[in-house]
């Protein structure tokens, strides 16, 4: 190394590390040189300074990092405790407080960790200049020390900057030989602090790169799940788990316009699913306006903020809430929660979920686009068959009547007219049933009244087209009244699933439906039961279970259950599905 001038001792050299535009390292190289100058003991524990700035600069883990540092920090200085205070995007307190030398036991005596609102900490954080003390409780910035709190007395305190900002506060107390923390050990913290600030640069870019890879991965995975031509319900719990892992939250939650104005719950992805499906957001609420206006949402504290009015808000903290939005409509919204307490989500992590958000948005769309594809398919093989048997069927009977009418004025027999009488009665009654069949079938979904028992009815006659012949149907109790609206449309959707399945898997000729609105669940409460039995080839050993799990999801949203069994073939071929619900 080329001779380096010798410079003025004191805190002049110490004040070049500060300076915003100066470059970090050149800082921390000049910082190092400047300490030949200072005084033999300083200058004796230099090589104990650069093994600590290569300890530093170790691993790109952002949070291993700050472990590091708090540790080769107490180590330098020869403090027994050490503890880095990570300042927060508005900069009025502390996102994330890391220590060393305080055990997890005595952590938990303490409980909250510092918010960075008062004491000296608060003060730190306003004032980012090196703070030294001989007594913290003799200091009137000090707020005092929480119960459990182990004793400190003696007090440093160094800002860490990355690329010329305020990342956080360095502090340290108690010196191991009990005396007081030095000009010195001021100095060699602050260089310490300046080389701390590059490795946090480093680790936050790298903590950046891997969290926007999480991202794009979830994305990913949204759109092979619809590519893969699953149903739209599995699309969707796919956007609720991945959004929910991405944003490391306490939830997913995906909602869709309900009918009735608001926003419905459609999708949940959680441990303790405290979220109903079916659960509606009031169109009233703030919230729902703003995100159906195309505008994001984000909340510090759910059980808190005025702007959220229904009871699932209480049991959640900060919380993002994101339209799903694509090509200027707005499809729904997702909601990613997190725990009362825990942490507010960054800049970084709002804007990758407002993009996850648009992906999921063209998920929804496509999704959209695959129902009326298959609608549109339904309803232009219902108009095929009504004309069949219009054009065909029915011209065919009346005919066969007319032959029959025919023969029976030929015959001399009582027995043979009176026989064919009845045939000809029977195709006029068949005629009419047939009529009665074309008439559903070209029924619009708006035509149908709202009762329970006619969208089950509306959903049989549906079904029918794709069978090829009308499941059986039998109503127990009050069908109408009983059932509650929520109930009711998880019902017929659980309906719909189940004779979709019985339709794509079974290969049956026979289905039962049963709605039972006496039925008495297995605690002894009033409940509706559906059942929907088939005589088909059953489930087969590893086969899928999506539909299956869909009716499990929106029974146990209302606090019912869902089981299926034995069917209606011979030796209990076919499949049973039995799905049920409290009144």
């Amino acid at each position: 190394m080329p001779p380096v001038p010798k410079r003025p001792t004191g805190h002049q050299d110490v004040k070049d590390l500060d300076h915003q535009g100066q470059d970090p390292l050149e800082a921390a190289t000049r910082a190092t040189r400047s300490l030949q100058g200072l005084s033999t003991e300083l200058t004796a524990r230099v090589p104990q300074l650069l093994e600590a700035m290569r300890s530093v600069g170790t691993g790109l883990e952002l949070h291993s990092t700050l472990d590091r540092i708090c540790e080769t920090a107490a180590e330098l200085a020869g403090a027994r405790y050490a503890a880095i205070g990570v300042v927060n995007e508005e900069g009025r307190g502390l996102s994330d407080f890391v220590t060393y030398g305080v055990s997890d036991e005595v952590a938990r005596a303490i409980g909250r960790r510092p918010d960075g609102h008062r004491g000296l900490l608060g003060w730190l954080i306003h004032h980012p200049e090196p703070l030294r003390l001989a007594e913290i409780s003799a200091d009137p910035r000090s707020a005092g020390l929480p119960p459990n709190h182990p004793p400190m007395r003696t007090f440093l305190g160094v800002p860490i900057r990355v690329q010329g900002e305020i990342f956080g506060n360095l502090y340290l107390t108690e010196k191991h030989n009990g005396g007081e923390f030095n000009d010195y050990d001021l100095h060699m913290v602050r260089v310490l602090a300046t080389e701390a600030g590059i490795a946090i640069g480093n680790a936050r870019l790298y903590e950046a790169a891997r969290q926007r890879e999480r991202w794009i991965d979830g994305s990913v995975a949204v759109t092979t799940a619809l590519l893969s031509g699953g149903d739209a319900d599995d699309a969707l719990e796919v956007v609720a788990e991945q959004a929910r892992h991405l944003a490391i939250s306490d939830a997913g939650i995906v909602l869709l316009p309900a009918d009735e104005g608001g926003l419905e719950i459609v999708a949940v992805s959680a441990d303790n699913p405290r979220v109903s499906l079916g659960v509606v957001i009031p169109p009233e609420s703030p919230v729902v306006s703003t995100l159906l206006e195309g505008e994001a949402v984000f909340v510090d504290d759910a059980a808190t903020d005025p702007r959220m009015i229904t009871k699932l808000s209480e049991l959640y903290g900060p919380s993002m809430l994101l339209p799903l939005q694509s090509g200027g409509r707005v499809l729904g919204a997702l909601a990613t929660p997190r725990v009362r307490g825990g942490r507010a989500f960054t800049e970084a992590e709002r804007t990758l979920a407002s993009q996850f958000a648009s992906q999921a948005a063209l998920a929804l769309m496509m999704a959209e686009a695959q129902r009326d594809r298959e609608r549109l398919a339904v309803y232009e093989d219902r108009d095929r068959i009504a004309r069949d048997l219009h054009d065909l069927v029915i011209q065919r009977l009346f005919a066969t009547g007319m032959m029959l009418e025919g023969a029976q004025r030929k015959s001399v027999v009582p027995e043979v007219q009176g026989g064919i009488g009845k045939a000809v009665d029977e195709l006029d009654v068949t005629i009419q049933e047939i009529r009665t069949a074309i008439f559903a079938l070209q029924q619009g979904p708006a035509e149908a009244p709202s009762g329970l028992r006619t969208r089950v009815l509306r959903e049989i006659n549906m079904a029918a087209v794709p069978l090829g012949f009308k499941p059986a149907h039998r109503f127990l109790g009050a069908v109408d009244t009983l059932v509650g609206e929520l109930t009711g449309k998880n019902l017929i959707a659980a309906l719909r699933e189940a004779l979709s399945n019985a339709f794509r898997h079974a290969e049956a000729s026979r289905i039962e439906v049963v709605v039972d609105a006496t039925a008495q669940l297995p605690d002894g409460s009033a409940g509706v039961r559906l059942t929907v039995a088939d005589n088909g080839v059953g489930i087969p050993p590893g086969g899928r279970r999506s539909g299956l799990r869909n009716l499990q999801r929106r029974a146990e949203a209302l606090g019912g259950s869902s089981s299926y069994g034995p069917g209606l073939g011979d030796g209990g071929g076919g499949t049973t599905v039995v799905w049920e619900a409290p009144l």
